[in-house]
């Protein structure tokens, strides 16, 4: 085995891993938005993006019946290169709007399957003390492509906007950009990421065995104790979340006399990239202490609270649009804060409820509603806009859409205390005994 250095190729890959997740599900936003795409349209067809993380638990398996975790690796970065740079070419023509969306699906797919193959490569390669070494430089890594990704990236094309004869042209140069840095990471990977001897296919694992296994895995998740509780804390818990996510950034650059708050595309890129990120991580360390300390069950409600309440100051920010941007930046501080503190008792639930046999393959399965929890809500967005700003709810001047909609988020709080009313804990779960 080639004795290579974890540091070589472990943060390359987390970075290759989160950056076109970001991609995909973030600048597509924005990038759309700026060209001119309606708010239902937009939001109905990227939020079709998620469905490969959806569906991720379903070809997994097959991942381990052909070549390797490392050659899987870097031919998902390969291919993601070329899909990131013919989004890039068609992004400056006449029907951008089709031909990128199917390129944003297959970087998805490849994306999805980039995810498990990088994963399992990562068991693979490092022995037991070194995955727990190396967790938290993954989790950094992955971080800083956040940081890349909604951040950096749209800073740049803020400034290219400026600068460029059309936003197309703009964000045509961001993704020929992540298409080179996507084929310079696979080629850096094919030298540095180390041949491990046990990086192989597995011995005795057939199509059928796999199907077999599947659907014995399948059926015993749905097959655990108050399944119907779970499933629905996992859809509605971050419904909010999920309503806001599509229609955030819209809501930032729209001009005021659309209901926006007229923010530049750098601006938006500046509170995603840091004020946000900052404050999501900020949430996550603190909510993670105080789980330990007083157990998952103790601090639900507490983060139910702090996920949903926050989302008020969209509402004032829509129905006062301020242009004070630190003020702004104030608020959005304090909502990603409190979405972070709250995602963390989610997160902590889906490996509550995923214990047991097979924990690996039911954990699989939650994360995969986890997803379809934020994409259908966030298909809806656009048109529950729409429908709500033709009803001038909250005084009769003035653009009514986003004030309408992000009350309606607030509306859809209920339904996270809802889940929070059904869903089984035991009282012991997270906490740190005395003796840990």
């Amino acid at each position: 085995m080639s004795q290579k250095s974890p540091w070589l190729w472990i943060p390359t890959t987390y970075i290759a891993e989160g950056l076109p997740y970001f991609a995909v599900n973030t600048l597509t936003v924005l990038m759309y938005h700026n060209m001119g795409i309606g708010l239902s349209e937009m939001a109905f067809f990227t939020g079709w993006l998620y469905l490969p993380w959806v569906i991720k638990p379903f070809w997994s398996p097959f991942v381990d019946l052909f070549k390797t975790k490392r050659l899987w690796t870097i031919a998902m970065q390969f291919l993601m290169a070329f899909s990131l740079a013919a989004i890039g070419l068609l992004l400056p023509t006449s029907f951008f709007f089709t031909s990128t969306l199917i390129f944003f699906w297959l970087t998805a797919f490849f994306s999805a399957t980039h995810d498990i193959a990088a994963d399992g490569y990562y068991m693979i390669e490092l022995p037991a003390h070194e995955q727990a070494a190396f967790v938290g430089v993954r989790s950094t890594f992955y971080r800083i492509a956040s940081v890349i990704g909604q951040g950096g990236l749209v800073m740049l094309a803020g400034v290219l906007e400026l600068n460029c004869d059309s936003v197309a042209s703009a964000w045509s140069r961001i993704f020929l950009l992540l298409g080179v840095f996507f084929f310079l990471i696979a080629l850096y990977h094919t030298r540095f990421m180390p041949k491990a001897e046990a990086d192989r296919p597995m011995d005795g694992v057939t199509p059928s065995t796999i199907l077999r296994d599947f659907a014995k895995t399948f059926v015993t998740f749905f097959q655990k104790p108050h399944i119907i509780s779970a499933l629905l804390f996992m859809l509605l818990y971050r419904l909010p979340e999920a309503m806001c996510l599509k229609l955030v950034q819209p809501f930032l650059v729209s001009p005021r006399e659309s209901g926006g708050l007229a923010l530049t595309t750098a601006q938006v890129g500046f509170v995603n990239g840091t004020v946000g990120v900052i404050a999501l991580l900020a949430g996550g360390i603190l909510g993670g202490i105080a789980i330990s300390r007083g157990g998952l069950k103790k601090w639900l409600w507490p983060m139910a609270l702090a996920l949903t309440l926050p989302c008020i100051f969209y509402c004032g920010l829509a129905m006062w649009q301020p242009e004070n941007f630190y003020l702004i930046c104030a608020a959005i501080f304090t909502e990603q804060f409190g979405y972070g503190f709250g995602f963390t008792a989610f997160m902590l639930y889906l490996i509550y409820f995923s214990r047991g046999e097979s924990k690996t393959s039911h954990y699989a399965f939650c994360t995969a509603f986890m997803a379809l929890g934020m994409m259908l809500p966030g298909m809806a967005a656009g048109w529950i806009h729409d429908t709500l700003a033709q009803h001038h709810i909250f005084g009769a001047d003035g653009p009514q859409g986003y004030v309408n909609f992000f009350w309606w988020v607030m509306l859809c709080c209920a339904a996270t205390f809802a889940v929070c009313l059904c869903v089984k804990i035991d009282p012991g779960f997270g906490k740190k005994n005395k003796n840990d």
